[in-house]
């Protein structure tokens, strides 16, 4: 039987490579499993060998103990792979096929997923819509950050590359498919980029870099990041982002100073629940972004929310923190009209058009994103540095495809 490493979630701070199991077309028991799933049969699926597989800012709420992950919870939905075995139920995907894997795993055949949610699938999460690989209170589907991985519903969830060749020339950049691209450009379109757009992304990890790559590429007149991280407000100026140092204060002053008036267009929350306050000392203070948003955002506009909000949370400032309650000021939003979107991204949406961008040249989201390949055995020192605040997006490569 070929051998299968992943790496997995051990205790808050802490993730550890482990043998697990090489996938089989049965989901099996295990951490985070729910027992509604166990033994479910998935004739329709495939199983990858994984060519690339990320590193994301959702998988860190989990390492720093922020959900109620169980130890042993097997990490990674951010995966590409190349197709080495085929249910009997699948039709049209072949062994040899170089694919991108949506984060969200969805069913094809229910009315979400009909109507293009593919993020809230009914038939596939017995706890609650969506599912996603590796994540908590999502199933219990294996993750990717492993040498093999099981993928259902594979005619249906994978984007297959149409040359082989040409992938893997652009696999750093195809490797954003899976999530933080199509991620970061949800975020961007739900908060109503177009061409002549003023834009403020709140945070400069790799989702918020990939939404104001995507906000250039739907034609923003400016886009500005703002962080309280000089490393990645340097990285988000190496492609022609405005930023503002949230350690400095708050944004609307630093936005007068850049456009002329203390607000944009549009906004887009790409930090998520563990937001911190402005200033130098700054402490963590959930509801900073959400508020910011609406104040420095004109009326009529339109906030997307790409950043995670989660419904349980153990080290939450507050009781009301720890179930996902904040104190938001909403009468602002509803005195200024202001859209909200907010929850999974539904990535079957955007991702093959963001191929095509990527594969003819439009875009260098890999470059943007400042990605770094590292190997499956320095996962831990990824997780920690990336933690520490590293401007990098971390791609893991378990089997050498990547340079």
């Amino acid at each position: 039987m070929t051998g299968n490493k992943a790496v997995a979630y051990k205790e808050p701070g802490k993730v550890e490579l482990i043998d697990i199991d090489y996938p089989t077309f049965e989901l099996k028991d295990g951490p985070g499993v729910n027992p509604a799933n166990v033994g479910r049969s998935v004739p329709h699926g495939v199983i990858l060998k994984t060519v690339a597989t990320n590193i994301c800012g959702s998988d860190q709420h989990m390492v720093r103990g922020r959900t109620t992950a169980p130890p042993n919870l097997v990490l990674g939905h951010e995966i590409t792979g190349e197709v080495v075995e085929v249910g009997p139920g699948v039709e049209f995907i072949k062994v040899g096929d170089i694919c991108s894997v949506p984060f969200n795993i969805a069913c094809g055949r229910c009315r979400n997923c009909k109507e293009r949610k593919t993020g809230i699938c009914l038939n596939v999460n017995p706890d609650r819509p969506g599912s996603a690989y590796g994540y908590v209170d999502m199933g219990g589907w294996v993750g990717g950050q492993a040498n093999y991985v099981l993928v259902p519903y594979a005619d249906w969830n994978l984007l297959k590359f149409p040359d082989r060749d040409q992938a893997l020339e652009k696999i750093m950049d195809l490797t954003m498919l899976s999530d933080i691209f199509p991620t970061g450009f949800h975020g961007a379109v739900t908060a109503g980029v177009g061409v002549g757009s003023t834009v403020y992304v709140a945070g400069a990890g790799p989702v918020g870099l990939a939404a104001a790559t995507s906000a250039h590429l739907l034609g923003a007149a400016v886009v500005i990041v703002g962080d309280l991280n000089k490393d990645r407000l340097a990285q988000a100026r190496s492609f022609g982002c405005e930023t503002i140092d949230l350690s400095e204060g708050g944004p609307a002053e630093q936005i007068e100073q850049i456009l002329g008036v203390p607000e944009v267009d549009c906004g887009v929350d790409a930090v998520g629940f563990e937001a911190r306050g402005h200033g130098h000392d700054a402490k963590e203070a959930p509801a900073t972004v959400l508020n910011s948003l609406m104040d420095i955002t004109a009326a009529g506009g339109a906030l997307g929310i790409p950043g995670l909000y989660v419904t349980g949370d153990p080290g939450g400032i507050d009781d009301a923190a720890k179930k996902g309650a904040l104190s938001l000021s909403l009468g602002t939003g509803w005195a200024k009209s202001l859209s909200f979107t907010t929850g999974q991204c539904p990535v079957m949406k955007y991702n093959r058009q963001l191929m095509m961008a990527i594969l003819h040249d439009r875009v260098s989201i890999a470059k943007n994103v400042n990605a770094k390949a590292i190997t499956l055995e320095d996962a831990p020192k990824g997780y920690a540095e990336f933690d520490a605040g590293a401007a990098t997006k971390y791609v893991l490569n378990p089997n050498g495809y990547l340079n």
